[in-house]
């Protein structure tokens, strides 16, 4: 099944206008394919892999004749897990400036060591793009729309990763490997953390709790840890692409909460790997959480094919009334209530407040015709 990444026409429109092109996403989301397919069709391209000693050697820490002696003469140059080399932002600076005409792509699977390295050296020098877990219209293009809709709950179960998708085997196992191996890898070894243990509980607490409002201090007190120190391990699970947090949509202060927020996971094999629950969805008592996160990180990804900029929130009330994705784009106001089943949703205090936005509706037959259309 050859599957087609949307985000492929974005970066090709974007290449020889003057900027470093910045490719993040999580380790094994098809970065490194996407590139060897974007150069593949431009003559004379080159790729380095930066975790190569001699690549790395070559570029940390030396002038821009040198790297391009290293180099040599290429149209575009992919420079694939750049965070591995030192000082690797001033070193793109070096040989964008020295060296306009040459296209560079810069890949990294950490936002937080790569983006860290490069913002500073960088500032008005490059586009970034985030390469996510196949989206679920890359999917049903792919596999045909009849057949995704029989795969929804298993790709709920275990998740929209490429090798996930595409791969025979045991899925399990293979999602499990890909958690253990890749996921945790560039989290677990930055310095900062000292209780690599509890970054673990916390990643699986969190995804006990995935959809739902999330207390911090009731976390630091289970996990015995400061509530800063929650904070900043959250912050590098995002910026590891892991999970990512919805903020309350607030209006009317008096009567909304806005003081919490929710946690969810980019991927739905993740999050069921950390919790370490596969079973089919008629057996499980979250099931109506996995397919809210579904739905969210799949409207996500909707936005980025489309490229279109939305904000993201929910929304409650202080006497419980709520909406599960409220999407502010400029203007305009869109809401949507996820349920699993096709109960109707109660939306009366939404329309008292927001009376020109309705409520749609997402449950199991009508998710695929809102994720596949190439209208938001």
């Amino acid at each position: 099944m050859i599957i087609k990444r949307s985000i492929k026409s974005q970066i090709e429109r974007l290449l020889f206008t003057g900027k470093i092109i910045i490719l993040y996403g999580a380790r094994q989301v098809g970065k490194t394919t996407l590139v060897k397919e974007i150069i593949s069709t431009i003559p004379n391209s080159l790729y380095l892999s930066c975790d190569e000693p001699d690549v790395r050697d070559a570029l940390t820490d030396k002038t821009s004749s040198s790297m391009k002696t290293f180099i040599g003469d290429p149209k575009v140059v992919v420079l694939d897990e750049a965070r591995r080399v030192p000082n690797i932002g001033l070193s793109l600076k070096l040989l964008h400036d020295a060296y306009p005409s040459l296209q560079i792509i810069a890949t990294g699977s950490s936002s937080f060591e790569l983006s860290n390295k490069i913002s500073e050296p960088l500032t008005g020098r490059n586009l970034s793009f985030t390469l996510y877990p196949i989206s679920y219209k890359e999917y049903a293009d792919a596999l045909g729309h009849i057949e995704a809709r029989r795969g929804l709950e298993y790709r709920m179960i275990f998740g929209m990763y490429p090798d996930i998708v595409t791969a025979q085997g045991n899925p399990e196992e293979q999602v499990k490997k890909l958690a253990e191996d890749y996921l945790f890898k560039d989290v677990l070894k930055v310095d900062s953390i000292r209780k690599p243990m509890v970054i673990e509980k916390l990643a699986k607490l969190l995804a006990m709790q995935s959809g739902a409002e999330v207390s911090y201090n009731e976390i630091a007190e289970k996990l015995e840890i400061s509530r800063p120190t929650v904070l900043s391990y959250i912050r590098l699970l995002e910026q590891s692409f892991i999970l990512f947090r919805l903020p309350p949509f607030g209006k009317n202060k008096r009567n909304e909460i806005t003081q919490f927020e929710k946690i969810f996971f980019y991927d739905m094999g993740m999050r069921n790997a950390i919790v370490g629950d596969f079973s089919l969805l008629d057996n499980r008592q979250d099931k109506g959480q996995l397919f809210e996160n579904f739905f969210v990180i799949e409207r996500i990804k909707q936005y980025e094919s489309l490229e279109r900029h939305v904000n993201n929130y929910f929304w409650r009330t202080k006497n419980g009334s709520e909406v599960d994705l409220v999407e502010e784009e400029g203007n305009t106001l869109r809401a949507f209530e996820c349920k699993w089943s096709d109960k109707s949703p109660k939306t009366r205090a939404w329309r008292n407040y927001f009376p020109s936005t309705p409520v749609s509706l997402v449950d199991s037959s009508s998710i695929h015709d809102i994720l596949v259309s190439s209208k938001l």
